[in-house]
């Protein structure tokens, strides 16, 4: 009897045994499984998976109505996404086939899925340094920050030529260069025309500050007026340190009830800014901003006048001087005189200097 069940327990071991064995097994691909699947997850969602060339963040834009199809062949265009397949199926899970959101985007190599669509979903703008200067018309204004934003030129001019709405912000289309402070704002690339005038408006009213305020009140002049006389100045000198001897020379005549005449303005309503030499022929044309014709400031600014014209205006020098002249050595800089007789002696002096330059026009 010993014997048998010897030989009856030894067999049920050997089968517990190979029960054990297969259990083991199956534990063990299972785990194996898992441990695939987690992986292949970790591949989906967090391996790098962006490329750009050299290393050097990629600006991205994308423009407002894109959708999820449109963003994808944005994306591969650029050749930005190695694994497009992971990719997707994250998008999908993540619902970023119906999120997608306008902007500009910096990409950079070695971002996984999960880092790229969370920028593209929640919207992570990078902003855009907007800067603006030596804009002498409206048309290169509008021009120039459809470049930098999304908004296109036409909207822009569109609202700079809107008397309806200029009038609520105190401007219109004569004078609605004042309105811009040259500088550099940081903005949203997806900036419409309207917000991108409002925001102007804002930076505008903290330029012109209550002390700024009473010193053009101070010269009997209107911050509108201040800016067109210092986008004068502007287009007369590129030497900040004589701005306010040139703009108290202005404020002289307008003081005393003279012309201007000032040589930017004439080239201004010429609208030919290659005019290196006004001549008596271009004086005579009949346009509110030619200063030799007409008394007082002309309708608006001829350009967007930096902020040191404008401080300068603000700040004028005190002096006597009724003329100035540009030196006969090309310098940049000019000469003053009080007198017609002194100012006479300047000019020829310089015109002789043209003439030997063969300067005509």
């Amino acid at each position: 009897m010993t014997y048998y069940h010897s030989r009856y327990g030894t067999a049920t071991r050997r089968k517990k045994s190979r029960f054990g064995k297969v259990i083991y097994t199956i534990l063990f691909i299972l785990i194996l499984g898992a441990l695939g699947l987690a992986y292949q997850l970790w591949v989906t969602i967090f391996k790098p998976n962006t490329w750009v060339p050299d290393n050097e963040p990629l600006a991205f834009y994308v423009p407002s109505g894109t959708d999820y199809d449109e963003l994808k062949s944005l994306l591969y265009s650029h050749g930005v996404i190695i694994n497009r397949k992971t990719f997707e199926w994250l998008a999908e899970k993540k619902k970023l086939t119906g999120n997608v959101k306008p902007g500009k985007y910096m990409i950079e190599s070695g971002l996984n899925n999960n880092e790229v669509i969370n920028l593209l979903r929640g919207g992570q703008q990078t902003p855009v340094k907007l800067i603006f200067n030596n804009i002498r018309t409206k048309q290169e204004l509008a021009q120039s920050i459809s470049s930098q934003i999304e908004a296109d030129s036409l909207s822009i001019i569109r609202l700079l030529n809107d008397s309806s709405y200029l009038k609520v912000i105190g401007f219109n289309p004569q004078t609605v260069l004042a309105l811009f402070i040259p500088n550099t704002y940081e903005v949203y690339w997806t900036m419409t025309a309207r917000e991108f005038i409002d925001r102007m408006y804002m930076e505008y009213n903290k330029f012109w500050t209550t002390t700024r305020i009473s010193k053009a009140e101070a010269i009997g002049l209107t911050p509108v007026e201040v800016s067109t006389l210092a986008s004068i100045v502007d287009k007369e000198t590129t030497k900040v340190d004589e701005m306010p001897a040139i703009a108290g020379v202005y404020t002289n005549r307008l003081k005393y009830g003279w012309r201007l005449q000032a040589d930017p303005t004439v080239v201004f309503a010429w609208g030919d800014f290659d005019i290196r030499r006004v001549l008596n022929i271009h004086k005579m044309i009949d346009s509110p901003y030619n200063t030799y014709k007409y008394y007082g400031l002309p309708p608006g600014p001829i350009c967007i006048p930096t902020i040191a014209a404008i401080d300068a205006v603000l700040n004028k020098e005190d002096n006597s001087y009724m003329y100035f002249c540009a030196k006969d050595d090309f310098s940049g800089y000019h000469v003053f005189a009080s007198t017609n007789d002194q100012h006479i002696i300047n000019a020829n002096r310089y015109q002789r200097a043209l003439d030997q330059l063969n300067i005509k026009n």
